[in-house]
């Protein structure tokens, strides 16, 4: 069995910076189109001049042949200034503005801690030029327990942000519950959406302690119960154009995830395509795959469909155990597992194509 779909882009990637850079944009390019880019580096990258020292680093990151295109974002901060905004808007390079809750998750210290208080000017101005604002939909209080920050979050800040400011274009990213289902859908379409990553499709919260603790299947916003994976399947599958692709690859070198106080972030880059076809097949939903993938993100941002495709072929293939790098090693996401959809793109699927045509003029 194969699949030709329209190349997809990734609405939620972290490429981080310097050597890691170096070793990960290569992978994410392979795969996709063009990506949203996460600012939580050190420091943050909350002005458009550093959005754009940054996207000059990542393209210099990409292979010669690549076409891969890094869409960028602003960090929001306390201080950060509706002219920024508008700064942002008329670069051309910086497409979104990132909501991260002060320590909600890595290099999130310098996030927001009164969205409404010391924000809504900027939000205001967001309206205005179209800005869409991405969302870490997390509490940070530690009075609220983990598995329940997601919907507090909902119910403090998304609701009434929502209702204060209809017209601001808003992507809950990374949604992990029922909950962000139901908040997402009770929306008005081409104003809320949310992004959805192959690890909290496919995985629960057992993941994280199957065996002993499992250290590369822990990511923020944590794993969820399994009746909230089912939810998110049902949503993702159904062909609602409020869900898209955002894969939350977020690398971090092996020592740093397998120590006392490992970091969250799962690398998926190199088998998201795979396992999301492998959920959309095991829902009996391929047909709706594409839309998902490659349709649903770029219409919400007002941005064009690629025009280049992507091949999936139903062919075995093994993950490796780990990736080596002159920093260390990064584990991808289901390390040396099996996995049963492989994506080619560019000259191997225009090849494929080729192999099919010739074969249907003998046939």
């Amino acid at each position: 069995m194969e699949l030709t779909l329209t190349q997809p882009d990734d609405w939620h990637l972290h490429l981080r910076d310097d050597d890691l850079l170096q070793a990960v944009a290569p992978h994410s390019a392979k795969h996709f189109g063009r990506a949203i880019i996460m600012p939580n580096l050190k420091p943050p990258i909350t002005t458009t001049a550093a959005a754009v020292a940054y996207r000059e680093s990542i393209l210099k990151a990409l292979p010669a042949d690549s076409n891969f295109t890094p869409l960028m974002t602003l960090y929001l901060t306390d201080t950060t200034s509706p002219n920024e905004i508008k700064l942002a808007r008329r670069s051309g390079v910086v497409f979104a503005v990132k909501l991260y809750p002060a320590g909600a998750t890595t290099n999130s210290q310098d996030g927001v801690t009164d969205l409404f208080g010391k924000c809504l000017p900027v939000l205001e101005e967001m309206v205005e030029e179209n800005m869409p604002l991405l969302v870490h939909g997390e509490v940070t209080d530690p009075d609220v327990d983990v598995f329940d920050r997601e919907k507090v979050f909902i119910d403090t800040v998304l609701q009434p942000l929502i209702q204060r400011l209809p017209r601001l274009k808003v992507v809950m990213e990374h949604i992990t519950t029922m909950d962000a289902v139901r908040f997402v859908e009770s929306g008005e379409e081409g104003f809320l959406a949310a992004t959805v990553t192959p690890q909290h499709l496919i995985l629960n919260r057992n993941a994280l302690f199957q065996g002993g603790l499992q250290p590369h299947n822990y990511c923020l916003p944590v794993l969820k119960r399994e009746t909230h994976r089912q939810a998110i399947v049902s949503a993702v599958t159904s062909g609602s154009k409020r869900f898209f692709l955002g894969t939350d690859s977020a690398p971090h070198e092996k020592q740093r995830k397998e120590c006392s106080c490992g970091c969250a972030g799962i690398f998926n880059a190199p088998v998201a395509i795979s396992l999301y076809a492998k959920v959309f097949e095991e829902a009996g939903a391929l047909d709706k795959l594409e839309a998902f993938t490659s349709f649903n993100g770029p219409d919400f941002y007002g941005l064009p469909r690629n025009t280049s495709k992507i091949k999936l072929t139903k062919a075995s293939w093994k993950v490796p155990d780990s990736l080596s790098f002159s920093f260390g090693n990064i584990i991808p996401m289901f390390a040396g597992e099996t996995l049963e959809w492989q994506p080619c793109v560019g000259e191997k699927a225009e090849m494929l194509n080729e192999v099919q045509e010739v074969g249907a003029n003998k046939g």
